[in-house]
């Protein structure tokens, strides 16, 4: 029986253990491929090697094991060498910044972070805690204790903190000037706790199939000219997808049930149920305290499981109750009124090693005939002769494939990896199936020709040139309203007034398009006064203002000290990110991975 791979827990100094060996993830077992001279990347000239790449990556991807206790799928690991490659990019970048900084750290300055500012892995390291706090006394034991000398731990933290020194150093000054006047921090108050309530009429174009067919073949070309960016598309893949459901038979139920019957035995002999709960209990998010629920009243849970909590008495332990998950266990805590405090021990109905034997083999079998064929004809007939149903299901680079509404592990990742049209996956699987899919059709990313968005094109233009034709009607009525009320210019005209508000400008009013320049115009427009028509980007709006609520300078003056910080750590945050996207966007990037992958599969192939 096929089963993840199961990963035992490493204590947490292995965050700062490098060195990681390339084979097997790299790809390069028994093929000729790059090498270690293989350049992956060229930031402003200088260069980052495939292997360092792919060892940085199967660091990322052994720590990710680690802590889900599995092995990693496609998806994942495409994940993982994009992050792995980003990091080098921007360790490159950084290096360069501090050079031209002049930015140095001293020995002196590493011993003194070492000593008294632990990275996040040991500040949260269990064993360096007391009552729920890290202890610096326990961790200046641990530094000049014998098994930190042993593990090397003194080095591994020169080597942290000379990474991550100069990047302080480098934030400080990009970041450190930062301040928020008192000025600024009222308007910014203002714009959170400033409200507004307005009666609107909106005028939105309808942009019929006729309207679409009159744009001409220049006004497409020129609307698509001038608004290229907005049609940069991710690369999008059509599949075909056969499951196989890891179905749980009638013995396999059997079989559960005999096990949750023995656990309740247990109870019933004086078993706590926290304990047991903890340690059976196939719901995770329970299972950690105790089995315990939210509180609260009926409507929450499945109608067995609800029934059956219902009926119990305080302190009162069910018989097993079976729902679509499985069977639970269930113990009532306390009630009040129609409120209940529960417990719950689930087990989950999973396939036995008979029925999951059965499903292999027919697994091995649908391998054999269809994966990795070159014939898209073999991947139909193989399901058709297993009698598996075959679907279409599309997904966009980036994003995993679902199917049923669950994700089918690798396939995106396996899709945008290289694979050919028409080419069948190898057998991917979770939990609940395994699943093989075969690429029908793919369109690559980036800015799509006018052809391909050319109805979509077509479609914008008209619209706007259906806003443009309100835009007469919209301005009679605005006049029609500002000599009587815009409730009797809206009757005139058959049209409909709506109630927006109240509303901030941080937050926006729905109706007037979220935070548009409608909803500015609110907070500035004469009260009382009609105003517009003002052009949003799918509506033209005229309205009148109601009321105004200005914001309570006392209570801000109570909360000004806290949302200084609060915003002056924000904004260096923010200036520092910009930093960093400015940094990327102005680099010499040349990024060679996909030429490396295309050679690859050539010489595969």
């Amino acid at each position: 029986m096929r089963t993840h791979a199961k990963w035992i827990w490493i204590v947490v100094f292995v965050a700062f253990v490098g060195g990681f060996l390339l084979y097997e993830v790299s790809g390069l077992a028994g093929r000729s491929g790059p090498t270690t001279s293989t350049v992956v990347a060229s930031v402003n000239g200088r260069d980052i090697g495939y292997i360092q790449w792919v060892n940085a990556s199967q660091q990322l991807a052994q720590q990710q094991e680690q802590q889900q206790t599995r092995g990693l799928t496609l998806d994942e690991r495409r994940q993982i060498d994009n992050q792995a490659f980003d990091q080098l990019v921007m360790d490159v970048l950084l290096q360069q910044e501090y050079d031209k900084r002049g930015i140095r750290v001293t020995d002196a300055e590493i011993i003194e972070a070492a000593k008294f500012s632990p990275p996040p892995q040991f500040a949260q390291a269990p064993e360096l805690q007391t009552d729920g706090r890290f202890d610096p006394t326990k961790y200046q034991r641990f530094l000049a204790s014998p098994g930190a000398k042993a593990q090397g731990i003194l080095a591994q933290l020169e080597g942290y903190y000379r990474a991550e020194l100069p990047k302080q150093k480098l934030f400080t000054q990009v970041a450190g000037d930062v301040f928020v006047s008192d000025a600024r921090l009222w308007q910014i108050w203002k714009d959170q706790h400033d409200s507004a309530t307005v009666s609107s009429i909106a005028f939105r174009p309808t942009v019929g199939k006729d309207a679409i067919a009159a744009v001409t073949e220049a006004e497409a070309q020129k609307y698509y000219e001038t608004h290229a960016k907005q049609f940069d598309r991710p690369g999008r893949a059509v599949l075909s997808i056969v499951t196989l459901d890891r179905k749980a038979t009638t013995a396999d139920s059997l079989e559960t049930l005999k096990r949750i019957t023995a656990i309740r035995e247990q109870l019933t002999k004086g078993a706590k149920f926290e304990e047991i709960a903890k340690r059976e209990s196939d719901d995770s998010s329970s299972a950690v305290n105790g089995g315990l629920l939210p509180k609260g009243g009926r409507g929450r849970f499945v109608k067995p499981f609800e029934d059956a909590a219902y009926k119990l008495s305080v302190g009162e332990l069910s018989q097993p109750i079976p729902t679509q998950f499985g069977f639970h266990l269930i113990k009532v805590d306390a009630k009040k009124g129609d409120t209940i405090t529960i417990r719950h021990i689930l087990k989950l109905v999973k396939q036995g090693d008979s029925s999951a034997t059965a499903t292999d083999r027919k697994a091995d079998q649908l391998a054999k005939i269809a994966a990795g064929a070159d014939v898209p004809a073999k991947f139909d007939s193989a399901s058709k002769s297993m009698g598996l149903l075959v679907s279409r299901i599309e997904v966009l680079d980036g994003d995993q494939a679902i199917y049923l509404g669950r994700a089918v592990p690798s396939a995106g990742a396996w899709a945008f990896g290289g694979a050919r049209v028409g080419e069948s996956s190898d057998l991917f699987d979770d939990d609940q199936a395994y699943y093989m899919v075969r690429l029908d059709s793919l369109r690559q990313g980036g800015v799509q020709p006018l052809a391909n968005v050319k109805d979509e094109v077509k479609q914008l233009v008209a619209r706007e040139k259906a806003l443009a034709a309100l835009a007469n009607d919209a301005k009679a009525l605005a006049q029609a309203a500002a000599s009587g009320t815009l409730e009797a210019a809206a009757q005139a005209k058959g049209l409909t007034v709506s109630k927006e508000g109240p509303f901030t400008r941080s937050m926006g009013a729905s109706g007037l398009g979220g935070v548009s320049e409608a909803t500015g115009a609110a907070f500035t427009a004469p009260l009382g006064q009609v105003t517009g028509p003002i052009k949003t980007e799918n509506a033209l709006f005229v309205f009148r203002v109601d009321k105004r609520v200005e914001s309570d300078e006392q209570a801000w003056a109570v909360q000004k000290t806290f949302q200084r910080d609060q915003i002056t750590r924000s904004l260096r945050e923010q200036r520092v990110r910009m930093y960093l996207d400015n940094l990327r966007k102005a680099a010499d990037l040349k990024d060679h991975r996909k030429e490396i992958q295309s050679s690859q599969r050539r010489t595969t192939s």
